[in-house]
């Protein structure tokens, strides 16, 4: 069993670390993050992108039996084991990471992005499809009277995406790379965009006996 109260003690205190300061020195490379699950496995995929062309330097995949069921609200507890393994893998490390989940716009203040930032020490950004917390109040959502992350449509006719802070970075840098990174007619940043996809492929490979997987202990 799963002692959820725990995990949310843990939150508050992971939240208090994270910083919505600009604290990185470069954006070179930039990393999209993304997890497809097979069966009870969760199955991280990272793609590092040159941060000016969008041209795919590193693709790295780990797989991690998924031990902690989905919660909202505890993403990172689900999918944080196999995205550690996958960055543990990268010869090039990236400068900032966006990850398919929400930075700050969090009923706690450390969704995916923020947690995963925290615990690699790094820039994050948080990109979410569907409203977890928060008021709507023209392009910003505000948790507690702070605007803890912007909408905006990167797709005619397409719903809106959400970006929050994850980590070392504010909301306006966090909107102005998303922007940035957006490759029409993608509805992802294209790092994003590329780790779906890639954690897809992975799971395909698996269902096909391409890729064998053996879990230790």
């Amino acid at each position: 069993m799963v002692d959820f109260a725990k995990l949310k003690e843990e939150q508050l205190k992971l939240a208090k670390k994270v910083t919505l300061k600009d604290s990185f020195d470069n954006s070179e490379l930039i990393a999209g993050v993304d997890c497809a699950y097979n069966q009870y496995d969760a199955i991280a995929a990272i793609v590092v992108c040159d941060y000016k062309t969008m041209e795919v330097k590193e693709k790295v995949f780990a797989i991690v039996k998924a031990k902690v069921p989905y919660v909202k609200g505890f993403l990172a507890y689900r999918e944080g084991p196999s995205i550690s393994e996958a960055y543990a893998k990268l010869e090039n490390k990236p400068d900032l990471m966006i990850f398919d989940g929400n930075g700050i716009l969090h009923p706690r203040r450390i969704g995916l992005a923020s947690h995963m930032g925290v615990l690699l020490d790094i820039a994050s950004i948080g990109i979410a499809k569907q409203l977890l917390v928060g008021e709507i109040k023209g392009k910003k959502v505000y948790v507690e009277k702070e605007a803890r992350a912007e909408l905006i449509v990167t797709k005619e006719h397409s719903k809106p995406i959400y970006i929050s802070p994850g980590h070392k970075i504010s909301l306006k840098t966090s909107v102005e790379i998303v922007k940035h990174c957006i490759n029409f007619p993608h509805k992802l940043p294209e790092p994003l965009h590329l780790a779906h996809r890639y954690a897809n492929e992975i799971r395909e490979k698996i269902a096909k006996g391409e890729i064998n997987v053996e879990f230790k202990g």
